[in-house]
């Protein structure tokens, strides 16, 4: 059974404007997020944009991704879907592709409830037979979980992780204990919201799911490596180092954030699914500008 910890990369997923992916630039994508060695890469995640694409599309992006890896580096994969049965073939999908394991978000229409999104959960890693990541993301799902709700769901068989929204820093340890009482042993606690995950693994954070790092990894592992071996005062200043990105971050969405960013180092050339739309020109140039500063790696 897979266990989630240290840098999760979350990659974009090039494709053209009828939803077609673009393999052979996810493969460059890819290949430095490999390379720097990467604990695991979030494949069809929120940057990756999962719920635009087809089933068909989704199954290409795994297989294209798994075979580039060749067992070097696991792959997370996004398998929401607003139906349950499309959700478990969707992880079903990934498993015989070879993923590491599924990133489930309780996506739906219509608010679900607490014993819902238990069902619905319990459904996919039974029926999958995937390693399920809980996928806590209320920006977008409109749904919060509940330390007792992942406590519930950290008991059924398969279900092996969280990705929790990282809180500003003053409310994390407080966040991370509360889950940590909730959780049996061997569970994994981690956080995306990149501008407060140094902080989350700081204050116990097994692992942190990443957005720059699906471009820049080399910065990201700097932090997680300092937080592992205790440098606590190198870990703060390297993310102190990033404000001006993680302004952007919050200032444009990290998703446009990181189109403009792959772009712009010459990973590839995408654009987000419609109808999301590319940074304006004068957005992308202060993204350059950032980079140029910044002078990331």
């Amino acid at each position: 059974m897979v266990h989630l910890t240290g840098l999760s990369a979350f990659p974009i997923t090039p494709s053209n404007r009828d939803g077609q992916v673009d393999a052979g630039a996810l493969r460059a994508l890819l290949e430095p997020l490999i390379a720097a060695k990467v604990d695991s890469v979030g494949l069809l995640g929120s940057t990756g944009s999962y719920p635009y694409f087809s089933r068909e599309e989704r199954r290409r992006a795994v297989q294209a991704a798994v075979a580039l890896a060749d067992g070097r580096t696991p792959m997370l994969v996004g398998v929401g879907a607003l139906r349950t049965d499309d959700a478990v073939r969707l992880a079903q999908d990934a498993r015989d592709a070879g993923a590491a394991a599924g990133l489930l978000a309780p996506v739906s229409y219509t608010p679900l409830t607490d014993d819902e999104v238990f069902e619905h959960f319990q459904t996919v890693a039974r029926e999958s037979g995937l390693p399920i990541c809980i996928y806590d993301n209320p920006g977008t799902t409109h749904f919060r979980f509940t330390p007792a709700l992942i406590g519930r769901l950290s008991r059924v068989e398969g279900i092996v992780a969280v990705k929790s929204p990282a809180l500003d820093a003053a409310a994390l340890p407080g966040h991370v204990a509360e889950l940590r009482a909730a959780v049996p042993d061997g569970f994994s606690l981690g956080y995306s919201a990149d501008w407060n995950c140094t902080e989350a693994l700081l204050a116990g954070g097994e692992t942190w799911y990443s957005v720059l790092a699906g471009v820049f990894p080399s910065i990201c592992l700097d932090i997680v490596r300092a937080v592992a071996r205790g440098d606590i005062a190198k870990a703060r200043q390297l993310d102190a180092s990033l404000e001006p990105v993680w302004h952007l971050f919050k200032t444009f969405s990290s998703l446009r954030v990181a189109y403009a960013m792959a772009n712009l180092r010459g990973l590839c050339a995408a654009e987000p699914p419609r109808p999301i739309l590319p940074l304006p020109p004068d957005a992308q140039n202060k993204v350059r500008d950032v980079l140029a500063a910044t002078e990331i790696d």
